[in-house]
């Protein structure tokens, strides 16, 4: 059978189970929840508007799929919880495609290559990951970020991982001498650094890492919208929505080309 979400929600209208908040969405919506300040990924315009990267990729996949969007604004780390729930049906932030996640979470196909970064003020004395050790590093909570800072804390040396709800919050804090330090991905930050003076990316942490959209585990709608995702590859409509956001064209072999199965755990 092809349970469509208007068929998920009748259903459950009909046995009186409260559907929870999707109740108050349109039946054919796709309902995605997105971190608001983490451009060119995703980010609220002038308008008020979310606009974006990925906002741009889960927009058209849903139209190719005949749904609309409704987006709500979410911190990081809750918009693990959001998808379980079935809060909401998406969640778009940068997410990395991990074997931990796939535990608790689906993800489509992915369709961006990122590397972690070491972020320091320019005019400090950290030049790379070796002058960390001692210090305190940032990160964004609930991130691979901070995952990797974590595990990698006593080899590094690190004297302190200390975890931030925002990213705007932990580069701020890198600004004011509050950490020496922040491991996150490298686009994120490196388009937050064009606006903000002072910081660079002074070393790459080269991980594998790709991001895909995270919906909630084996969601009706997962295949659906993967297949957007690869009709978007094969008729360039990714690659140029790339080109928009980052200025230059993915390399044909990166993830934002090339088709690729559903993750599995």
């Amino acid at each position: 059978m092809n349970l469509t979400r208007r068929h998920v929600l009748a259903f459950a209208a009909a046995l009186g189970i409260a559907a929870g908040p999707v109740t108050s969405y349109a039946a054919d919506a796709l309902n995605v929840g997105s971190y608001p300040n983490n451009p060119p990924f995703e980010f609220k315009g002038e308008s008020g508007n979310f606009e974006g990267f990925e906002v741009d990729i889960v927009t058209e996949a849903a139209k190719r799929a005949g749904l609309t969007v409704n987006i709500e604004g979410y911190d990081f780390q809750p918009l693990f919880a959001a998808t379980s729930s079935g809060r909401i049906d998406v969640a778009i932030s940068s997410i990395t495609i991990t074997k931990e996640r796939l535990g608790s979470q689906s993800f489509t196909q992915p369709y961006y290559d990122s590397d972690m970064g070491v972020a320091a003020t320019t005019a400090g004395g950290v030049k790379g990951l070796a002058d960390l050790k001692g210090r305190i590093v940032g990160v964004l909570s609930g991130s691979t970020g901070e995952k990797w800072a974590n595990d990698n804390k006593d080899a590094q040396g690190f004297a302190e991982v200390k975890g931030y709800n925002t990213q705007q919050e932990v580069l701020l804090d890198l600004s004011a001498g509050r950490v020496d330090g922040v491991v996150s991905d490298v686009p994120g930050m490196e388009y937050a650094f064009t606006k903000m003076q002072g910081l660079a990316v002074v070393e790459r942490i080269k991980t594998g890492e790709q991001y895909g959209l995270m919906m909630t585990k084996d969601h009706p709608l997962l295949g659906k919208i993967n297949d957007a995702i690869t009709s978007m590859k094969k008729d360039g409509a990714l690659q140029a929505i790339h080109k928009k956001w980052f200025g230059t064209e993915a390399p044909a072999d990166s993830s934002t080309v090339a088709e690729a199965p559903l993750p599995k755990a």
